[in-house]
């Protein structure tokens, strides 16, 4: 038979189904049977996993004619996917196609669920089809013998791939790759991936760097015209000076029609604190609601979110509050309307959900933009022209992450072991390690092998051993058990808690926060200003201060901050408000906010395109200088604390930060001179990296980093399933290894990895000197104010949040707003 008698085959089977297999379907089964390997981009509910699973089925058929009456058994095909969640889908559609087609194929799925008595029935007799995740491949590659496991593997589709590329589960993908491409020869590898900025990159990491090269390589994309209806809910009244305090509660009574028109709908909050107010504050208000309406986040226990995953198939919800726990998979199409509760950051995310509306071919896809503060109505109208243009993000890989490189040759040595010359290029063909050198491969097998140059003589981190003929193996069975107990990279982020040095105990607090703070520093926590004494096995030490000023602290659900794409299309809408005549007719979005753009321009100006904005003005609180670059939250707390830095540097002085994703406060209890920061030339981005540094306690962020690093890396042992080991005691075994490498052995590859991770990845130091480019480029226009703007008056109610309950919150604002009405 002929190519295109296997395809026919498999169009019948459509037809069957009265389906039609789109172009992007047809495209890649041609592209898989001429042995290619590829991304395929396709939106979630085009189809995707037929696109993959029928050209693997057809292959089969075409190696084995008599197919029907013989079946030879043994792993033939891999998918890989983020989320457990989906697995069950993805085993339901593969074991449709082959089933109907004759052919014996069997489908398993190998996850984190799965019981121990289907694993070991699957290490007795693999199944033809096994979906699995990134750190169940790991474990199989742990076992002994994987390479006969793995030795007639004709296919690897990694699932999702937008979602594992530019995390370390992506980088364990590349290596787990790198070896099956060698163990297997006659392997094709294809990745489904959604819209992102750069697809071919995604490519190029899943393939490796060679492949841009190579002419069995290719991209399909699916170019389904997907209608997205965007719509804002305005509110009737639009506050002059808006604040985020309500979490958009105060429209709660315009969802509920939407709701009830509607057969399902989705309501995105981008928080689980969020997400359980609606949800209560629905049912209180509407309790005709009870039944009908559900919750979804991922705190939430497995039986309760698939019991809701399944409510929204079957229809018998009318609505379900929900976090980013539903962005992904869960194939379900009758939902008919998404609500998007405030901005969701980015592009991508905004798209992903919007996909969830209408979610079959064809069909139109509805979102509702919910503001939470007026300003947000400026996203709006920004991710509508972004839905036009198709202005997606770029997701940025992970280079040279040594931690994740010492976890897999460990997974080598506790299974067969490895020799380092036939390791070697498979690893620097990966594109994460592509730039490996000599010198920086003998250090890590030094490091496994020996523990590093200052941990030499501590046995414990001699983990491999070098044998007779030169294999790397580890034998001790403790350490191999402790191994494969740790295989992964997701490491959760520790809560410490915050304690007075004389005792009592005040609440909890995330690490990430903690960790910018110096002993001396000033916090508003639970209402208090508190002192950092110091930070001691996982508790907070504090005393209380007088201090007027203080840092405010900020919670990971809160830690959402703008893509750099979201940052470029909200300073357009902000340069085209700045061109508005008053009686010019433009968007709903701008007609709702034309009263609040002309008390801005009354009260300052909307900053043009070449103009960068800096007002000051005193309050009851003190001298307050805002800034707004419009570079979101990260760019922004990075930006406040380096410019607060070189401020002290000219004169003795101390500052409060508070920031959003359009600008940033710093507020002290004397008046900053505003002319001598400008003369100084403050926003220049020489000695960038070292102003950081000592802004921002870089290094105790570092240390932080490091812990996680530590895990991957196997430095520390996390502890066994039923006995895991305290997190304080984790943090201080890596904080004391953090101490030996910084005192005794600077070069070590995981210690400078902790460093170059805290700046690319959590200060986005990239991002920021383009921020500071661009605003040495624009006049900078400073406003001498009497009183807050409305731009900043959302910067400063947030800072006020953490000092004051809800309740007294709401009521200082109305009596701050009376002042500035009057």
């Amino acid at each position: 038979m002929k190519r295109a008698e296997f395809i026919g085959l498999a169009e019948d089977w459509f037809a069957g189904q009265d389906w039609k297999p789109f172009k992007f379907q047809k495209d890649t089964w041609t592209a898989y049977l001429q042995k290619k390997n590829g991304l395929l981009n396709a939106p979630t509910g085009s189809g995707k996993t037929y696109a993959l699973w029928v050209p693997i089925v057809l292959d089969y058929i075409r190696k084995n004619p008599d197919y029907k009456t013989k079946h030879k058994k043994g792993l033939k095909a891999i998918w890989i996917t983020p989320l457990r969640a989906l697995s069950v889908e993805i085993e339901q559609a593969a074991s449709r196609f082959a089933e109907e087609m004759g052919t014996q194929f069997t489908v398993g799925i190998r996850t984190g669920d799965t019981s121990q008595k289907d694993r070991a029935a699957q290490k007795r007799s693999m199944p033809d089809l096994l979906i699995t995740t990134p750190e169940s491949l790991q474990l199989l590659l742990a076992s002994k013998n994987y390479d006969k496991t793995f030795k007639d593997l004709q296919a690897i589709v990694i699932d999702e791939w937008h979602e594992l590329l530019g995390t370390k589960r992506g980088v364990q993908v590349e290596l787990g790759l790198s070896r099956l491409k060698t163990i297997s020869k006659d392997l094709r590898i294809w990745g489904i991936s959604a819209t992102i900025g750069n697809l071919d990159q995604a490519r190029e990491v899943l393939l490796g760097p060679e492949s841009k090269a190579l002419e069995n390589s290719v991209l399909v994309r699916a170019f389904l015209k997907k209608k997205i209806d965007v719509r804002s809910i305005i509110p009737k009244k639009m506050e002059k000076f808006p604040w985020r305090g309500h979490l958009g509660l105060h429209l709660l009574d315009e969802v509920v029609p939407i709701i009830k028109e509607s057969r399902t709908t989705l309501l995105f909050t981008n928080t689980r604190s969020q997400c359980e107010l609606w949800f209560q504050k629905l049912l209180s208000k509407y309790p005709e609601f009870a039944g009908e309406v559900a919750m979804h986040h991922g705190s939430i226990n497995k039986e309760t979110r698939l019991w809701v995953e399944q409510a929204i198939r079957n229809e018998s919800l009318k609505a379900v509050v929900c976090t980013s726990s539903l962005d992904l998979g869960v194939d379900f199409a009758p939902v008919e309307t998404i609500v998007q509760i405030g901005g969701p950051k980015g592009v991508a995310r905004f798209l992903q959900r919007a996909g969830r509306s209408g979610h079959q071919p064809g069909k139109v896809s509805l979102i509702y933009f919910l503001p939470t503060h007026a300003i947000e109505l400026i996203e709006a109208s920004a991710l509508q022209k972004a839905v036009v243009k198709k202005a997606v993000e770029d997701r940025v890989p992970y280079l040279m992450s040594f931690d994740v490189l010492v976890q897999y040759l460990n997974t080598l040595a506790v299974s067969n072991g490895f020799f380092p010359k036939e390791i070697f290029p498979e690893i620097a063909s990966t594109f994460c390690f592509q730039g490996i050198t000599e010198d920086q491969w003998r250090w890590i097998l030094n490091f496994i092998t020996k523990g590093s140059q200052s941990l030499q003589s501590y046995d414990e981190y001699k983990k491999v051993e070098i044998e007779e003929d030169g294999k790397f193996k580890i034998n001790n069975r403790g350490v191999a058990m402790r191994h494969r107990l740790q295989i992964g990279t997701i490491v959760s982020d520790a809560v410490l808690s915050v304690k007075y040095i004389k005792g009592g105990y005040i609440g909890t607090m995330e690490e990430f926060f903690i960790s910018k703070l110096k002993p001396g520093d000033v916090f508003t926590f639970a209402g208090r200003n508190l002192e950092l004494v110091r930070i001691k096995n996982m508790q907070v030490l504090v005393r209380k201060s007088k201090k007027k000023t203080a840092k405010v602290p900020s919670w990971s659900g809160g830690r959402m901050t703008f893509s750099a794409q979201m940052s470029e299309l909200l300073r357009d809408e902000m340069y085209e408000a700045s061109a508005l005549e008053q009686d010019e007719k433009t968007s709903p979005e701008f007609e709702a906010l034309k009263p609040i753009f002309k008390r801005q321009q009354r009260d300052s100006i909307i900053p043009k395109a070449d103009e960068f904005l800096i007002e000051t003005f005193k309050t009851r609180e003190g001298y307050h200088a805002v800034f707004y670059p419009f570079d979101g939250r990260f760019v922004h707390e990075a930006l406040g604390s380096l410019l607060a830095y070189r401020i002290s540097l000219l004169v003795p002085i101390s500052f409060s930060i508070a920031f959003n994703d359009y600008g940033f406060e710093l507020l002290s209890d004397q008046e900053i001179d505003m002319q001598q920061v400008l003369d100084n030339n403050l926003f220049s981005a020489d000695f960038l990296m070292d102003d950081l540094y000592k802004s921002l306690n870089a290094t105790e962020m570092a240390r932080r980093k490091f812990r996680d690093i530590a895990v991957i890396a196997g430095l520390v042992f996390t502890g066994y399933p039923n006995k895991l080991i305290k997190s304080k005691h984790l943090q201080s075994n890596s904080q004391l290894l953090f101490s030996v490498f910084r005192d005794y052995e600077e070069d070590n590859l995981l210690y400078q990895q902790a460093f170059r991770e805290t700046f690319e990845h959590q200060l986005e130091e990239g991002r920021l000197r383009i921020s500071l480019d661009r605003i040495s480029k624009q006049t900078i226009v400073w406003k001498k104010c009497a009183k807050p703007t409305p731009f900043s008056f959302p910067i400063i109610t947030d800072r006020m949040r953490e000092k004051l309950s809800s309740e007294k919150l709401e009521d200082r604002i109305k009596r701050m707003l009376k002042q500035l009405e009057a």
